[in-house]
């Protein structure tokens, strides 16, 4: 079994490869669970016009800012479980890379919160923020950081996959790259929450499928 060592308090330590991956493929079922789970308990959260992210707001708006962190988090341990067990074949450098990326976008994301908008939390305005603040941008930018590196590493698996010959694997991959940029880029506004928890299944899905074929492969 392929393994690392990394010292720790003077203590050595080893975690090997296949739970490394193990984060990659639980960090889409922790988020999806967690923020379903508020979505049905938070009382006036809706979902048809509030995204997932003003979940972080409010009186237990730290459980979706620890949800964020966490499979953010989850996702830097798969990607290093990825370079260890891809390390000189295709993809192998830039597929965990770009996976390392998404997972520091969900932390980003989690750690800056969004502004108080679309009636979430009670008394927030109504429509969008007219302004905002430097914590809404940064999470913004780390949701963009998020969704494209995922997207991107869609496509470099998909060729990877398409170079062994998975032709299954490769059509999978390159479909949820797809499904990710229709649903980001689809010109409606007012369906954008529902989108991006669309979105979220897709490319959390990938990543979770992905990460099982890998480990799959490691004895």
């Amino acid at each position: 079994m392929t393994s690392t060592t990394m010292p720790r308090a003077g203590v050595t330590r080893t975690v090997p490869t296949r739970t490394l991956l193990a984060g990659a493929i639980a960090a889409g079922p922790v988020f999806g669970v967690v923020a379903a789970a508020q979505v049905l308990t938070r009382d006036g959260f809706d979902l048809s016009r509030q995204p997932l992210s003003l979940l972080a707001l409010g009186e237990l708006g730290w459980i979706q800012i620890a949800n964020f962190v966490v499979s953010g988090l989850l996702s830097l341990a798969g990607a290093a479980g990825m370079r260890r067990a891809l390390g000189g074949t295709p993809a192998g450098t830039w597929g965990p890379a770009l996976v390392a990326v998404f997972g520091i976008g969900l932390v980003v994301a989690g750690v800056l919160v969004s502004d108080p908008s679309m009636g979430w939390p009670a008394g927030a305005p109504e429509g969008a923020p007219e302004t905002l603040s430097w914590h809404a941008v940064g999470h913004g930018v780390g949701a963009m950081l998020a969704f494209g590196s995922v997207t991107i590493a869609c496509l470099v698996f998909a060729r990877r996959f398409q170079l062994s010959r998975q032709r299954g694997w490769a059509a999978f991959s390159l479909v949820c790259a797809l499904l990710a940029v229709v649903v980001m880029a689809w010109p409606d506004q007012d369906s954008i929450s529902i989108r991006l928890a669309v979105g979220s299944v897709v490319i959390f899905g990938w990543l979770s499928a992905v990460s099982v074929s890998i480990r799959s492969h490691i004895a």
